[in-house]
């Protein structure tokens, strides 16, 4: 298994964590905590077990936690040790937590990667009561969590490392909606550790053996209409550039949650190796809920491109400037054999590409149709007609212009 593959499975258990809040109170009854506490696990397709729960006054600390898809074997689920929960208290059949903590943690040894984690909390948790019947009442919520530290190991080397993950979340109340941030101050990643031989060559032509950055994020729900916004999602690469994603959907009702949760609360009871069509299907079925707004896609450079064109250039005995103009020339041949010929669109991708391999700042690809387009309308069009699609969604490409 790879390291990366490992910290992911790790840092995902984590963040299922981070959604999956835990209660109890002062002199509360554990019994009935921890009946509610896996009832709302499992309704997300989770399973969560411990082997034992004290309470004293508003605290309460469950012993040996382990965490997982509803039927898995113990050796898929994550194991998090002792979490503490404080200032916990019932409120009318559901229970408030003021904080919940977690151990830090260093996985065993597997393939020579270990992983660790950190100062993991999570503050102004909501465990809904049974009986809810508001569609935002009966919601699992929280107000912000924090990784201090994640990091993976590989024969005693530091492969990737994050800092200070904090997310903030405001919840929906009195028809607004829900806000939500998230950043990590900064993460690092050794590529020198790299084992195929072409990549490594590259890497170190390029300087990256150590590469360091930052992440964030930011966005909105409204439950009322079902409008998903993602206004800012950057990954940051020192002296390489930010990478960055946008999107707005609709039909990201409640109603749509709960058909989700159920969904996956199916496909986690599959036993492995079972066949899913019937599954993929439903879950094709239900996207046609949904409805796309705008999305875009940009690139911000800080020196990246002309470490590429310098690279290639050398590699060939050519200067960077004939491979610029090489790139440039390709650009109609390239949408051409994609299936792309109107010509007013060609020539706009052509002069965006000309003017960022001229002066490289940015590059931004986006699509903001006039009304939000179903999603079976994108479907057909994708699987039909790709340039028809792009006049449906309204694509443009563009260099260089500010954000």
């Amino acid at each position: 298994m790879s390291p990366y593959r490992s910290a992911l499975r790790h840092l995902a258990l984590t963040s299922a964590i981070v959604v999956l809040p835990v209660a109890s109170a002062h002199a509360l009854d554990t019994e009935a905590f921890g009946t509610r506490l896996k009832a709302v696990v499992a309704q997300q397709g989770g399973e969560i077990a411990w082997t034992g729960i004290n309470e004293s006054g508003t605290q309460i600390v469950l012993s040996g936690v382990t965490v997982g898809g509803a039927g898995k074997p113990d050796d898929q689920k994550g194991h998090l040790g002792d979490v503490t929960l404080d200032n916990v208290t019932e409120d009318n059949g559901g229970y408030k937590i003021g904080t919940v903590s977690f151990q830090d943690f260093t996985s065993p040894e597997e393939d020579g990667v270990t992983v660790s984690l950190a100062g993991a909390s999570i503050s102004g948790v909501t465990l809904p009561a049974e009986n809810a019947t508001d569609a935002i009442s009966a919601m699992t919520m929280y107000e912000s969590a924090k990784l201090d530290s994640f990091a993976v190991n590989k024969a005693g080397t530091e492969v990737f490392g994050l800092q200070n993950l904090h997310a903030e979340v405001t919840p929906p109340a009195d028809g607004k909606a829900l806000e939500f941030t998230a950043a990590a101050d900064s993460f690092s990643a050794d590529l020198s550790q790299t084992e195929d031989p072409q990549s490594k060559a590259v890497i170190e032509a390029l300087g990256y053996q150590n590469i360091k950055g930052s992440l964030e994020m930011a966005g909105s729900w409204q439950p009322s209409d079902g409008h998903l916004s993602l206004s800012q999602n950057d990954i940051t690469v020192e002296n390489a550039g930010t990478f960055g994603l946008t999107f707005e959907l609709g039909g990201y009702t409640t109603d749509f949650v709960k058909q989700l949760q159920a969904m996956q609360k199916q496909m986690a009871a599959q036993p492995a190796g079972s066949d899913n069509s019937a599954l993929g299907m439903q879950v094709m079925g239900m996207m046609q809920q949904l409805s796309f707004g705008s999305a875009s896609i940009r690139w911000d450079d800080d020196s990246l491109t002309k470490k590429v064109l310098e690279f290639v250039a050398k590699s060939g005995g050519q200067k960077p400037e004939d491979i610029a103009n090489q790139a440039k020339g390709m650009v109609p041949m390239m949408l051409t054999m994609g299936g792309i010929t109107d010509a007013d669109f060609v020539q706009q991708v052509s002069e965006a590409v000309n003017t960022y391999l001229t002066e490289p700042k940015s590059i931004e690809i986006s699509a903001a149709p006039e009304k939000e387009v179903p999603f079976a309308v994108l479907v057909a069009g994708g699987m039909g007609n790709p340039q028809e699609l792009l006049k449906t969604l309204a694509v443009t490409v563009s260099a260089n212009q500010d954000q």
